[in-house]
């Protein structure tokens, strides 16, 4: 069995949502593989969302590994502070040393791993907008769409690495922001001006919210179906490139139509 780890900081709804769909796919067997553990940089008590995550992980009988990234900082001396980060992570490291695993899932973790655990294990992480598309949170990836008045965007999976957002794709799928519904509220953009309605209405302008819905419901999918990639063979990792399954490198393993054909 294809075996993976979930690292997670549990933080909300959105990191209980993840595993819950992960779960179930794996329940209805559309992806043959065990998630090997879950590993949370927060500990019971630290917060109540935390703590419901944290349940729902033994709720689904899933080796659980907490170990307080917070706690583990203020333990260090001032000469080791600047380390901290890489000295986390080789403890890290060290408790999961009992769970081996192919690959690793980044659903909702919210430390940037150093270069030792990305060497050690091959890690994958979410990022809303497609390869050589914008950088940063979603909300700031759509910002950057709007006003480069973007034709496409979309949702990809990268190899985690030392530099946010810097990793190779692995996977990724695309779509129009142009054509219906999305025309109407381009032109209002143009007739009213960006910034104006941006000044008024904020993230409650129609297209923003709109561009965030459509990757929003590629999320999910796009994340479940890289494991099942990963797991048939279609795709994997060696030295730190993309391989396709017959060997070759690939600039990441479009899913467009896979994930089309799920959200309709």
């Amino acid at each position: 069995m294809y075996r993976i780890g979930w690292f997670s900081s549990g933080r909300g709804a959105g990191s209980r949502s993840l595993l819950k769909t992960m779960h179930e796919s794996i329940e209805k067997g559309e992806v043959k593989v065990e998630i090997a553990f879950v590993f949370c940089n927060r500990e019971p008590g630290q917060s109540e969302e935390t703590d419901q995550f944290l349940a729902q992980v033994k709720s689904y009988g899933i080796p659980l590994v907490c170990f307080s990234s917070r706690k583990f900082r203020a333990t260090l001396s001032a000469d080791q502070l600047p380390d901290w980060r890489a000295l986390y992570d080789r403890e890290v490291m060290k408790r999961l040393e009992a769970f081996p695993v192919e690959l690793s899932v980044l659903a909702g973790y919210m430390l940037v791993v150093g270069p030792e655990m990305c060497r050690k294990l091959v890690m994958v992480n979410l990022h809303p907008a497609a390869p050589a598309g914008p950088k940063g949170t979603w909300r700031e990836v759509i910002w950057q769409l709007i006003e480069s008045r973007a034709e496409r965007t979309g949702v990809m999976m990268h190899l985690a690495t030392p530099e946010l957002d810097e990793g190779p794709p692995v996977t990724h799928c695309s779509f129009s922001i142009r054509g219906e519904p999305f025309d109407d509220h381009w032109r209002k953009l143009e007739r009213d001006g960006l910034e104006a309605v941006r000044a008024r209405e904020g993230q409650e302008i129609e297209l923003f919210k709109l561009i965030r819905e459509h990757g929003l419901k590629r999320e999910y999918p796009l994340i479940v179906r890289t494991v099942k990639a990963f797991s048939e063979g279609r795709v994997r990792v060696q030295n730190g490139q993309i391989l396709d399954s017959q060997g070759k490198p690939v600039p990441g393993y479009d899913l467009t139509e896979e994930i089309d054909r799920l959200v309709g």
